[in-house]
């Protein structure tokens, strides 16, 4: 008998101590409620973030702490049923003080159950006001740094291509100052119209680079020959150089053929490059090099070609390497880069089912590799590039924009065909109606309520037997009609057009 009253003493003792501490914790809301939100028990933190002394509060329904809009959608309610069936609730948000001002809360409501009957709730809030005001001053902040940054990119972008499209422009009007006045026989005038071709080149891969960034650039994957791949553009990566660096090759006899957008390969190599050389301003060497690999480890196995690019120049901080693939992210003064030309590289490479590794010592240089998979022998001859074939019929060019309709027409008269032209999808309509013609060559992008993609449906609806060629620079409608309507990527070349036309089903 003296044990069991010692037993309740001690259960009384503990209970008291208990409810002491609850009581005066001043930090909390600690109370409880009975199975339909009555509250039943009150502590001091209650009545310092809410307002409400015991007296006031027991009794009543703990539904007065919510908002009007939270009371008339049932969320008191809908707390307690969720608490009672999946045994927490928990949340953040506005409620109401006795004084009539909101607060920030953080709630959790937890059932009691005694013999597997629900007794009741037990309520915990607290007041976390300054800590979400200072959570949205603090996003607030990184927004604006954020935007700041954006503005900063953008400036340095616009500052970049400004800078290389004007040096692109100075050549190509220089030079044609020179067709102007020069004698066609005359070297000067060879040089000139080489100088022409190179700027154009250079271009248009620095508009494919601010396409493939913008992801407005479709690939057309085939399989690549590298060394008949740099014999095409050996002339664009020694004029990419300069005259104070050197130019090498470390090709192996007979490296593999590898699968990827042509047009990309060709600018990320030559973004290697141009890199390379901004890397060595007292001059150097800058080696390209290829070689066949066989890899084994858990991303990238099977047989690779390895495309290195390796310059003899001030090589690369260790505490820059890991930022340098990253848009808009460069070393070079304003106005001397985009910072495009790593993140494109980065970009094709991982596109074409393959990766980009750096290797760099300061002092000694910089080494990149590009890894691309081995292309499949079956792909092996769509490497083939052939001289343009003249072909002969007439041919309906839509294309709004003059100059560039001048242009489209001279290469399809050199390669033998008659042309129409018309400048929007509706006048094209109105031409077939009245003559017959062997092909359409459409530009995609068009004023008017029909777009060279609409004009294309249209025509596969009404002449499925009149074949069509489609055109863009920039399209996003592009992106998904490959395999529908075969499309020639803007800027061409003569022997382009001709395998493009040469494929058109007659």
């Amino acid at each position: 008998m003296v044990k069991k009253s010692s037993q309740q003493r001690d259960l009384f003792e503990s209970e008291r101590s208990f409810r002491l501490l609850v009581e005066g914790v001043a930090d909390y809301a600690l109370y409880m409620l009975d199975p339909t939100g009555i509250i039943t028990s009150w502590n001091i933190g209650g009545e310092r973030i809410k307002g409400y002394s015991p007296q006031e509060i027991l009794g009543q329904h703990f539904s007065r702490f919510y908002t009007e809009t939270d009371r008339a959608i049932g969320k008191p309610a809908r707390a307690l049923g969720i608490a009672r069936d999946q045994g927490r609730y928990e949340e953040e948000g506005w409620r109401v003080r006795k004084d009539g001002t909101f607060f920030w809360a953080s709630v959790i409501i937890d059932p009691i159950y005694e013999d597997d009957r629900l007794v009741g709730f037990a309520k915990i809030t607290r007041d976390i006001t300054e800590r979400r005001t200072a959570q949205l001053k603090l996003e607030a902040m990184q927004t604006q740094l954020a935007e700041s940054q954006k503005f900063d990119a953008l400036g340095q972008l616009t500052g970049g291509v400004a800078h290389d499209f004007n040096n692109l422009l100075m050549i190509i009007t220089g030079s044609l100052h020179i067709l102007k006045k020069g004698d066609p026989d005359d070297e000067k005038f060879q040089r000139a119209i080489s100088a022409i071709d190179t700027a154009s080149k250079r271009g248009a891969a620095l508009t494919a680079q601010l396409l493939t960034f913008a992801r407005r650039q479709s690939v057309n994957p085939q399989a690549i020959t590298f060394g008949e791949r740099i014999d095409a553009i050996r002339e664009v990566l020694h004029a990419g150089v300069g005259s104070a660096v050197r130019l090498a090759f470390d090709i192996e006899r007979e490296v593999w053929p590898v699968r990827a957008d042509v047009s990309e390969f060709e600018t990320g190599l030559l973004n290697l490059v141009i890199n390379a050389r901004d890397a060595m301003p007292d001059g150097g060497t800058v080696t390209v090099g290829a070689h066949n690999i066989v890899l084994d480890d858990p991303l990238h196995s099977g047989e690779y070609v390895a495309i290195t690019v390796a310059d003899t120049g001030l090589g690369i901080p260790f505490d820059v390497v890991d930022k340098i693939f990253e848009p808009f992210f460069t070393t070079k003064p304003v106005g001397k880069g985009t910072g495009l030309g790593l993140s494109q590289v980065h970009g094709f490479a991982h596109q074409a089912g393959g990766t980009v590794k750096v290797a760099s010592e300061l002092g000694k240089g910089t080494t990149f590799t590009i890894l691309l998979p081995r292309a499949t022998a079956t792909a092996a001859h769509e490497t083939i590039e052939t001289a343009p074939v003249r072909g002969s019929g007439t041919v309906l060019l839509v294309e709004d924009n003059p100059d560039v309709a001048i242009v489209s027409i001279g290469l399809l008269e050199q390669l033998g065909y008659r042309v129409h032209r018309v400048a929007d999808a509706e006048s094209a309509l109105r031409e077939l109606e009245h003559n017959g013609v062997d092909f359409v060559f459409s530009d995609i992008v068009m004023p008017g309520k029909m777009d060279g993609l609409g004009l294309a449906h249209l025509l596969r609806q009404t002449r499925p037997d009149l074949p069509i060629l489609l055109a863009s620079g920039y399209s996003e409608a592009a992106a998904g009609v490959r395999g529908v309507f075969p499309i020639l990527r803007k800027p061409y070349e003569i022997h382009e057009l001709s395998e493009a036309i040469s494929k058109l089903p007659r």
